[in-house]
């Protein structure tokens, strides 16, 4: 891995922190995304120091807002000419209904809305860079079903099942775009990571769960398997292609899906 570049969102705590850590240990160069400056140059220098590998940036980029999630493609751009892999890692399980900065439910704004604007914005740079990889984190508790009239709880909001649905959302977004680049060398998945020990995971269900050592594999994993390189569209849990709902492989619902999310995020 010593010759990629790999982004990965929410990489300041957590699975996305151990992600970095454990592809920065394989020689990647290795650009970290968290909110908070002062954590994220913390890690900077934990994950620089454990590995060796100098070669970890960070980013600072609030999801909550599209202003920002543009500036961070932005900023990637400008300082890197390629960029290899792409994981999308970062979420939230707000346990109240909240609003995000562009007025958009604050679960599916950082779910699934900054990970698929985000991917847009760098989609070029990544088949530029091809053979390229997107991976999305999405979880074995996404919805069997969406209803496109409550996408953002516009009639009742349950924060179990807006954190479902917006990894459902990560699941149809993973084979939309897989079938779309089809032809460009870039494959993108998704994967369950496990039930891990996480604040996320606190907050949605009030208990602990496996290391976060257990809960990094499987991005590593499609990050960095060579076996992998042209397999795509695919939703992996314990380092295998598993089956997603049924409503997932539903090719006019992630059309929908999709549709909406352009004109949500203007992209």
């Amino acid at each position: 891995m010593k010759d990629k570049t790999i982004l990965i969102t929410g990489s300041t705590d957590g699975i996305g922190k151990q992600t970095a850590l454990d592809l920065a240990k394989m020689g990647a160069t290795v650009l970290l995304h968290g909110r908070n400056p002062g954590r994220a140059d913390t890690v900077l220098k934990e994950i620089r120091k454990s590995t060796g590998n100098d070669n970890i940036e960070v980013f600072i980029a609030d999801l909550a807002s599209l202003t920002q999630v543009r500036h961070l493609a932005e900023q990637v751009r400008q300082r890197h000419g390629r960029l290899d892999v792409l994981i999308n890692n970062a979420g939230v399980y707000e346990t109240r209904h909240r609003v995000s900065k562009d007025g958009f439910e604050m679960t599916l704004a950082v779910n699934h809305l900054a990970p698929f604007f985000l991917t847009l914005l760098l989609l070029d740079l990544i088949i530029k860079s091809s053979p390229g990889r997107i991976i999305n984190v999405s979880s074995q508790v996404h919805a069997s079903g969406i209803d496109f009239d409550n996408l953002q709880a516009e009639k009742y909001y349950s924060a179990y099942e807006a954190y479902s649905l917006s990894k459902l959302c990560n699941v149809l977004f993973t084979y939309e775009l897989a079938e779309r680049l089809k032809q460009t060398g870039v494959t993108v998945n998704c994967l369950h990571p496990g039930v891990i020990d996480t604040k996320l995971l606190k907050a949605g269900w009030g208990m602990g769960g496996s290391p976060v050592t257990q809960g990094a594999k499987t991005s590593v994993y499609l990050a960095a398997a060579p076996e992998l390189s042209t397999v795509t569209g695919k939703y992996f849990k314990n380092m295998k292609p598993e089956k997603s709902s049924g409503i997932s492989y539903d090719v006019e619902t992630r059309k929908r899906l999709w549709r909406i999310s352009e004109r949500l995020c203007h992209a």
